[in-house]
């Protein structure tokens, strides 16, 4: 299989480069832009349990306020790929930019349920077309054979941010307040934004600073002129639904760590809040690993077979079968130790599908990276909607965290089943005429 914008070594086989400095700044900024994110969006799990004493909530109507990122979040990836495409990721990322920055912000001076709802729901509106935004971006500034390791250093960038939300926001509490730590956050998301409009270019031949080096191992710049030509929606998406409910499985279990693991080990071990915080940043680091591992291990798989097949399919089913194998412990085993570990475990092998599956939207339909990767992550978004109330409310009705993560077991087992079956070679074409 050719790789586009890869040298080759002596046995011929391709070797994609990730380029020089302009190329790499860009993918930087990209991995920042996910850290402060994922830290914006989760934030929330850190301060959950002294929210919730302060505003005096339940765990149902706290799983509901987790929940409500991902309505707007949800159906946004339906139509902020196609934005991305339209009106190109400077613009659409600016705009991410400003509304995550003013949604955190409310959360901090949120008075009550409602107002907490509504900050959240503002969150979603601005986060929902910024991933499929950045696929966009990636698809234009990553050599095709480096779209796996770019999803996969993007996303354990956000897993970083994950795992160093709980002791980050802790220690602003214990300087100040959980009403503090999202007001500063919402500050340091404006400031990103402001380097990112005037840093970034959408076709690298107008960066002030490209070399003929980078742009001939980049692939062509899809112009966002041409991609105002009407998208193809229903027959692309009968090529990204499987992927969806793939998305969908892997995204239920994603919610809950991301929603209730430090809750969990603030509530079902008696630990205090910084306590749980350390032990949280411990399990959501493995991610960081996790995430890096998978678009490694799926581009390497590709190089060495040519096939797409074989590069996406083996390393999602991996890391489906590895989650559920790791959460069955959690389940049976009531040990802190034993819990934090199989947690950190279960959730190292969950996020070796990030990469290749953010990858076979791009591996499908290329010249649509932002609307095919939307419609994936729909199934992603779906799941934020409906997992965190779930499990808070299963919690709130058996008083026990044994029924919800079991349920998370079940769907990784399908995500794996249906995940075997993903045809990533199966290229999107255009209908004749």
């Amino acid at each position: 299989m050719k790789i586009p914008g890869a040298t080759s070594d002596a046995a011929g086989n391709p070797q994609p480069q990730l380029t020089t400095r302009t190329p790499r700044m860009v993918l930087a900024l990209l991995c920042l832009m996910y850290l402060i994110l994922y830290i914006d969006r989760v934030n929330i799990a850190t301060v959950a349990p002294l929210m919730r004493a302060d505003l005096g909530l339940s765990n149902t109507q706290m799983g509901l306020v987790f929940s409500a990122f991902s309505i707007p979040y949800a159906f946004f990836q339906l139509f902020g790929g196609w934005l991305a495409d339209r009106f190109g990721a400077r613009l659409m990322l600016s705009i991410c930019c400003v509304l995550v920055a003013g949604s955190t912000i409310l959360t901090g001076l949120a008075g009550g349920f409602a107002s907490l709802i509504a900050s959240r729901i503002a969150l979603g509106f601005g986060e929902g077309p910024a991933f499929p935004t950045a696929t966009r971006a990636m698809s234009t500034w990553t050599p095709v054979g480096k779209w796996g390791f770019a999803q996969g250093i993007t996303h354990s960038c956000a897993r970083i941010g994950n795992a160093l939300t709980p002791p980050l926001v802790a220690g602003i509490i214990i300087f100040a307040s959980w009403r503090t730590s999202f007001v500063l956050l919402g500050f340091i998301t404006l400031l990103w934004g402001l380097v990112w409009v005037w840093y970034f270019r959408d076709d690298p031949k107008a960066h002030r600073s490209i070399s003929a080096a980078d742009l001939a191992q980049l692939p062509p710049h899809q112009s966002t002129a041409k991609s105002k030509r009407s998208v193809p929606y229903l027959r692309l998406a009968r090529y990204i639904l499987p992927v969806t409910v793939v998305d969908f499985c892997y995204g239920w279990t994603l919610w809950l760590f991301l929603s209730w693991i430090p809750t969990f080990f603030f509530e079902n071990y008696g630990l205090d809040l910084a306590t749980s915080a350390l032990f949280s940043a411990g399990v959501l680091f493995s991610g960081v690993i996790g995430d890096t591992l998978g678009g490694v291990l799926s581009d390497w798989l590709l190089r060495r077979t040519g096939s797409l097949l074989i590069a996406r399919r083996t390393v999602l089913v991996l890391g489906f079968l590895g989650a559920a194998l790791f959460l069955i412990p959690v389940v049976l085993i009531r040990d802190l130790t034993v819990t934090a570990v199989c947690l950190s475990l279960a959730f190292f092998f969950a996020e070796l599908i990030v990469a290749p599956i953010w990858a076979v939207p791009m591996d499908i339909a290329p010249q649509y990276a932002g609307s095919a990767s939307g419609m994936m992550n729909f199934g992603f978004g779906l799941a934020g909607l409906i997992s965190p109330s779930s499990f808070g409310y299963l919690v709130d009705l058996t008083g026990s965290w044994v029924v919800p993560f079991g349920g998370s077991i079940l769907l990784l087992l399908l995500g794996a089943l249906l995940a075997a079956r993903l045809r990533p070679d199966r290229q999107f074409t255009e209908a004749p005429g």
